[in-house]
């Protein structure tokens, strides 16, 4: 494989030092970490299947202060704002590209489903990163409890319960400031936990016609509760609300971008409110030390605002009940979920409906870990407009995934999966928007015909090294698709591939260089082409899939500058890729490569009381979100343009 490294050569060289260096450390046994994809708990080494996790430990070291900056720029996904929303930002795992990524990969927290029936983002703005305390990233599996979407794997969220008060205050430059308040308790048959986060930014951009720039308000709570009336029975509740408005800057002309990324044109900055509403219920009953029934309940109301438009309102409605069945190395998951949503706009009520039924099982051998499931989904969509005939579609799809991990020894195991996963279209797929072609103005909508889902074959072959000093891990994948969904730029309509195919390699190291000193690198290199495609005419066919950066590149640094006081330094590298929509890789203005380089300083002054500061884009790089339009031409959206500081205060009681 050649890799066609131009910029930042020295960066990728000292990575592969670091995990030379790692490789060759001391051989015992390390910190555990454990996942809980398949909801069976066990070390990472152990799981069969490609895991990247993120602890709370990982979390405060990184000093981020939401859900966006730190997937954006301390782990392996492929993170930017959508079109410059940062609450709902575009994510890529394996392959799937900038515009459509998100849709290939499940986010749930805590079991609740974040993903949405329309062409929308996950709306991870609503998720204060205060209340989060493990990530975890799972390549290439999760397609038979999660279901669909889980073409390229999924994100589960797990949250934490506090006991104590903390309050956490923070300002700094373009207007940015905030506060976090977190408390909750903890005693034997119960736990309460509550936040409350507010944050507000000034904006980068300057002023629009209307005098507003780029700026944005978000404030969200949260509440959670658990308790065990008996020995035998958990049960959890959890309520929350965000409140979200925001303005992001318009498109830019490539000249424009080039001259300053600041710059306002004449039209007026998109204006966003974003409300969601939620609550859940589950319960966890142990049957017999060796049968356990799961139940839960979710329930969420949303709404989405450009304005001047009028709303559109989302009911999402979840259930689930399963059981599981533990015996000496044996473990069996099984049951039944449905996720019921429906949209109402100016244009009618749309739904998508899923019924699905898996079966999962494990088995734990002395060194061999072997996995296998199967899921069978039913899809149903229905649209009701204000005048015409309704419209209706079912789809009936099945998943199944494979897997084994062997320990050679006490530190190294490798290991291998197969997944045979699908996504089913989302509502905006059957209509194609239509705009006038001198002014690129919205002009409505026409439906566009129902399309096939999208299926998908993913192997992939790995292996985990952990030692004393050193935790290695290494992955290397192929993904065969058919019916892959985009949206053709010519046409503007929504459609399938044909046949296309991804594969690539990943590297994850945490190395101890040495006492109050640690290292980290999360290096991805991904190829995504186009086989054949004939809504293209032949032109896309043996094309890269634009939106899709060949290299990403994450290498951090943490170490103590005194005993109260620590440094953090991290640089975040994607490399340059064909600009969304260019399809046919013809188009000279392609997506730059992005950078950032972010610092963070921590000192704590007594038990209760830490400072920080922290610098994101220290170099002040322009980054951007490049777009060929058919009508609008070459266009890039701003991003990510100017260095920012926060300075704050934690306070724990």
């Amino acid at each position: 494989m050649k890799f066609h490294v131009s910029r930042l050569k020295a960066s990728v060289c000292a990575a592969l030092a670091v995990v030379a260096q790692g490789a060759v450390a001391q051989e015992s046994v390390g910190q555990t970490v454990l996942v809980s994809a398949t909801r069976i708990d066990m070390q990472d080494q152990d799981a069969p299947y490609a895991s990247e996790v993120h602890t709370r430990e990982d979390i405060e070291r990184s000093g981020a202060r939401s859900l966006y900056d730190y997937l954006a720029l301390q782990t392996s996904l492929q993170v930017t704002p959508s079109y410059g929303n940062r609450y709902t930002p575009q994510i890529s795992m394996r392959g799937y590209g900038s515009a459509n990524g998100h849709q290939n990969v499940v986010i749930s927290v805590d079991g609740r489903r974040l993903n949405n029936i329309d062409m929308a983002p996950q709306l991870i703005g609503s998720i204060s990163l205060a209340d989060i305390e493990r990530l975890e990233i799972t390549k290439g599996s999760g397609a038979v409890l999660y279901g669909d979407g889980a073409t390229a794997g999924s994100i589960q969220i797990y949250t934490r319960v506090r006991d104590g008060v903390s309050l956490d205050a923070y300002t700094g430059n373009y207007g940015t400031r905030g506060a976090v308040l977190a408390a909750g308790v903890v005693r034997d048959r119960f736990d309460l936990s509550a936040t409350l986060d507010h944050g507000k930014f000034g904006g980068f951009s300057d002023r629009d016609p209307t005098g507003h720039r780029d700026q944005s308000e978000a404030n969200t709570w949260r509440f959670a509760a658990g308790g065990r009336p008996t020995e035998a029975l958990r049960l959890d509740f959890e309520a929350g609300a965000s409140r979200i408005d925001t303005r992001y800057p318009n498109s830019l002309s490539l000249a424009q971008f080039r001259d300053s990324p600041a710059m306002s044109d004449s039209r007026n900055y998109t204006r966003q409110k974003l409300d969601s509403d939620h609550w859940s219920l589950g319960a966890d009953f142990a049957l017999t030390p060796e049968w356990r029934i799961y139940a839960r309940h979710a329930d969420e109301g949303k709404s989405s605002q450009y304005l001047p438009s009028s709303p559109s309102k989302y009911t999402y409605k979840s259930n689930e009940i399963s059981v599981q069945f533990l015996r000496g190395g044996l473990a069996l998951n099984a049951g039944v979920q449905s996720f019921d949503g429906d949209r109402k706009g100016a244009d009618g009520v749309t739904t998508k409906d899923n019924f699905g039924g898996f079966l999962h099982g494990q088995y734990l051998f002395e060194q061999l870990t072997v996995s296998a499931g199967v899921r069978r989904e039913r899809v149903e969509y229905g649209y009701k407009p204000l005048a015409g005939a309704a419209l209706g579609q079912e789809e009936h799809l099945t998943s199944w995934e494979a897997g084994a991990n062997y320990s050679l020894s006490p530190v190294l195991s490798v290991f291998a999966s197969y997944s045979d996963a699908f996504l089913s279209p989302d509502i905006d797929r059957f209509f194609a928007s239509e705009y006038d072609p001198l002014t690129w103005a919205f002009v409505g909508k026409r439906f566009n015909g129902f399309i096939e889902p999208a299926k998908s074959r993913m192997i992939t072959l790995g292996a985990n090294h952990l030692t004393d000093r050193n935790r290695f891990k290494a992955s290397i994948f192929y993904t065969k698709l058919k019916n892959e969904i985009y949206l053709e730029p010519i046409s503007y309509s929504n459609t399938n591939i044909d046949k296309s195919h991804k594969y690539g390699f990943e590297i994850q190291n945490s190395l101890q260089l040495m006492a109050g000193a640690s290292a980290i690198v999360n290096y991805a290199w991904t190829r995504a082409v186009i086989d054949r495609e004939s809504d293209g005419g032949g032109a896309y066919n043996e094309k890269e899939l634009p939106g899709v950066s060949r290299h990403s590149l994450v290498m951090g640094l943490n170490f103590r500058v005194a005993d109260t006081a620590s440094m953090n330094i991290t640089h975040t590298w994607r490399s340059k890729a064909w600009a969304d929509g260019d399809f046919d890789n013809r188009n000279a203005a392609r997506q730059r490569a992005y950078n950032s380089t972010d610092l963070v300083y921590k000192h704590r002054l007594s038990k209760a009381v830490e400072v920080y500061g922290a610098v994101n884009n220290l170099f002040d790089r322009e980054n951007g979100l490049a777009l060929e339009s058919a009508w609008a031409g070459d266009r890039i959206y701003p991003i990510d343009f100017e260095r920012t500081w926060k300075i704050g205060a934690r306070v724990t009681f």
